[in-house]
């Protein structure tokens, strides 16, 4: 199979979706890999690096797109590549299609074969691609957090580790999963009092055993929510609907229980944001305020960390390629349960039922196609 890797396009997004190690393993099993020139370099890998592996290059993505059978990318296409999709093409990378109806109607008519990293599902329950980037966009978000608490950014002026005799932020950390767990171990390894909050109740016992002494556990509602915000210096938003549109459990009207210059970061901005005030924004431009609170709502947090970033995901996304290089997507699919989560929009059908239900479109079961 021919697989091209294009540079990523969004903004200050320097990942790459394939290490050099990468391309010489499918290289060595038989297969072409094409890289756009220079896509690897925002990573740290250069073009040598690829040449030795045995890919092959071209200088415009155009190119790229056009001769390949299989993309891999680690950003979902933007509007300026929607003209490079078509039909049969397969595209394996984060799509997040519940959060942006033009991409989700852009892969509709194109009739491409879109397999999404994000709901790749293994029979635990897991996101087996997702986690590593939620690995590394949880600790980001303490970091950013206590970046922005600083008065020059914009924030209360709270130091996250707080001094002797003076009070440590509080810290609020919204789901329990791989985001918010990583998230509140970096937090309180700062210093901070953190909260995590969740619905699963099995999930904050072993929360509350195995997390420092400066995390504590609170079920996940409305009223626990509004009696934690006036206390809480920074709310970080790690909710997750494998595939669905992320639910608002901070409204606008409850910015109001905040005080002036807290911080919220909505790391599941990429699902539409779980705040009902978050926009997506970029590394240019992270942050807004709306009613006094400011917002960091970068949709590919992971991107300013290019390094680890592309190698946790690569290890990961790299033995999920191998299959559908070497199978086919169809038979890749009905082989390995894992990656029939994965399938979302499959020639002009949309697969997976959490992308219709979002934007009310047509469902077909993916048995029905396979």
């Amino acid at each position: 199979m021919i697989i091209g890797v294009p540079k990523e396009i969004k903004t200050h997004e320097n990942r790459v979706a394939l290490q050099p190690a990468g391309a010489q393993h499918l290289v060595r099993m038989g297969h072409t890999v094409i890289i756009e020139h220079g896509a690897g370099e925002g990573s740290g890998f250069d073009d040598e690096q690829y040449r030795e592996a045995g890919a092959q290059f071209e200088k415009d993505a155009r190119d790229v797109w056009a001769k390949a059978e299989m993309i891999m990318k680690v950003k979902e296409p933007i509007e300026p590549e929607y003209s490079f999709l078509r039909e049969g093409l397969i595209v394996f990378t984060y799509f997040h299609f519940a959060a942006s109806r033009p991409l989700t109607e852009a892969v509709i008519q194109s009739g491409c074969i879109a397999i999404a990293y994000e709901t790749v599902e293994s029979e635990d329950r897991t996101l087996p691609l997702l986690i590593p980037m939620s690995e590394v966009a949880g600790r980001m978000s303490a970091q950013e957090g206590a970046k922005y608490l600083e008065k020059p950014m914009g924030g209360r002026g709270i130091l996250m580790g707080g001094i002797p005799g003076v009070a440590p932020a509080e810290v609020m950390v919204l789901g329990g999963g791989v985001v918010g767990v990583n998230a509140a171990r970096m937090a309180a390894g700062l210093g901070a009092n953190v909260t995590i909050l969740d619905i699963n109740l099995k999930k904050l016992r072993y929360l509350d055993e195995v997390m420092p002494s400066n995390v504590s556990t609170l079920f996940s509602s409305e009223s626990n929510i509004r009696y934690r915000l006036p206390r809480t210096d920074l709310v970080i938003g790690g909710v997750l609907k494998p595939g669905a549109k992320a639910p608002h459990l901070i409204t606008k009207e409850m910015l109001s229980l905040l005080r002036p210059g807290s911080v919220l970061v909505d790391v599941a901005i990429d699902q539409g944001g779980c705040f009902e005030t978050s926009v997506p924004t970029t590394h240019d431009k992270p942050v807004y305020h709306v009613d006094g609170i400011l917002h960091y709502c970068v949709a590919n947090m992971p991107g300013a960390v290019p390094y680890t970033s592309t190698l946790g995901l690569t290890n990961a996304t790299l033995p999920y390629a191998i299959q559908i290089a070497g199978k086919g997507w169809k038979s890749a699919l009905q082989e390995n349960p894992e990656l029939q989560k994965g399938a979302n929009i499959i020639g002009g059908d949309v697969v997976y039922k959490d992308v219709a239900n979002a934007f009310d479109l047509p469902y077909k079961p993916l048995d029905e196609v396979l």
